[in-house]
């Protein structure tokens, strides 16, 4: 009849799905940009743990200063190792990207406390002030790991500002105690977190 409304037609299929996908890609980026970041291992900050503690013995008994700091930077190349060797399989077993938003932004804020206390190193040692050393490592490591911390985990920010606390008062202690709190930080604090974030999130 003349004065019916003619049928709307229907949506094609094609539309529909290209409609879908893109709600699906906007939910998975929404998701995933307020997830925070679980790929911290505990046992892999427990082999940490140890490997420093076995780096402090050796350290100490070293004659010179340039053997000692080659015991160290050999001990942050291997706990990066592990450190980056423990997380992926993590993020593996959970069928997570390592490198998804999160763990970018763990990484971000990880990074330049990092550089900064390497360079801060070379600073310090042609200033002749090597004793500053071991503080300064405990506080800029305990720093990376509170600014990375803050997309992840609540006990990984925690964790940083605990070694950030030891290196502060590191600086106040006798220079010749430098081992030992070397010892007490990279070995017992990971020890510790290590434990507790395996018992907790899951390895």
């Amino acid at each position: 009849m003349a004065g019916e409304p003619l049928p709307r037609p229907l949506r094609s299929p094609d539309r529909l799905s290209d409609r879908a996908a893109d709600n699906l890609r906007y939910i998975r980026a929404a998701m995933e940009g307020a997830s925070r970041f679980t790929g911290v291992s505990g046992w892999g900050e427990l082999l940490v743990g140890l490997t420093a503690l076995l780096a402090a013995a050796v350290a100490a008994a070293q004659p010179s200063r340039t053997a000692w700091l080659t015991v160290w930077g050999v001990e942050a190349a291997l706990a990066a190792a592990i450190t980056i060797g423990a997380m992926t399989l993590k993020a593996r077993r959970a069928r997570t990207p390592l490198l998804g938003r999160p763990g970018r932004r763990f990484a971000l804020g990880l990074t330049p406390p990092f550089v900064a206390g390497a360079l801060l190193t070379w600073v310090f040692l042609r200033a002749g002030a090597p004793e500053a050393l071991p503080p300064l490592w405990l506080l800029m490591y305990g720093t990376g790991i509170a600014a990375g911390g803050a997309f992840s985990i609540r006990i990984v920010p925690i964790m940083g500002l605990s070694f950030m606390a030891t290196g502060a008062v590191g600086f106040f202690l006798p220079a010749a105690w430098g081992d030992l709190l070397l010892a007490a930080g990279f070995g017992g604090l990971h020890l510790l977190f290590g434990a507790l974030i395996w018992r907790r999130h899951g390895g």
